[in-house]
């Protein structure tokens, strides 16, 4: 008799509650600074320089961070909502127990980043490059992902619910329980071969046949007439 398909692991949601906040009153972020326990919000942070700095227990809400740097930042326990930015650069970032909610942003490079206990939840995300990063127990949930670059990048334990995925890159992606069965658009552009590690809905399956077909050098016709 064959052994029962193992179930797909559940990612873990993040597991946080923010204090009573103080509000933020700096002007600038700086480079390698600390900010504990602050709410930083309606601020324009466009072009400022983070780089390195560390944020725990923070929420940051309806800020704009078009062309930030904050790259090897760390977010830890934190709320980020209705942010907007584009060519934001959070490359080799750290994001431990955060939530990301209706954000749109543009461009961002997150590659060489480690998520671990995150929920994207609503909001759209236009070439989002993921491209070499590390995600575990990662929720992507009612929001929008066009171009997204999963290329090289690591997931374990990643779940697209009611989500769209267009035009996704995964090439030479590495996966496991990876979660794509109720993602409400599945197109990959590159990477088919990738998604070992992956479960998908037999309706997927069907709308992905044709590129599964090409990605195997399989011509699919019409049978002959007659």
């Amino acid at each position: 008799m064959a052994s029962q398909a193992r179930a797909v692991q559940k990612p873990r949601l993040p597991e946080f509650r923010l204090p009573e906040l103080r509000s933020y009153a700096g002007d600038e972020f700086a480079a390698d600074a600390e900010y504990d326990e602050l709410e930083i919000a309606d601020r324009d942070l466009s072009g400022q320089n983070g780089r390195g700095a560390r944020f725990m227990e923070c929420a940051l809400t309806r800020c704009t961070l078009d062309r930030t740097t904050l790259r090897k930042a760390r977010f830890i326990d934190c709320a980020l909502t209705g942010i907007r930015g584009v060519g934001t650069d959070l490359a080799e970032t750290l994001f431990r127990d955060v939530e990301l909610v209706d954000a749109r942003l543009g461009g961002v490079q997150l590659h060489g980043a480690t998520l671990e206990r995150v929920v994207v939840r609503g909001g759209k995300l236009d070439y989002l490059n993921l491209r070499g990063s590390e995600l575990r127990d990662v929720v992507f949930e009612g929001c929008v992902l066009v171009e997204p670059d999963f290329a090289r990048a690591r997931l374990e334990r990643v779940a697209f619910r009611d989500c769209v995925l267009r035009r996704a890159e995964l090439s030479g992606a590495r996966m496991k329980d990876v979660d794509l069965r109720t993602a409400t658009e599945l197109d990959i552009a590159r990477g088919l071969d990738c998604l070992s590690g992956a479960v998908i809905s037999p309706f997927q399956l069907i709308d992905l046949a044709p590129a599964f077909a090409a990605q195997l050098g399989v011509r699919v016709e019409d049978p002959p007439v007659g």
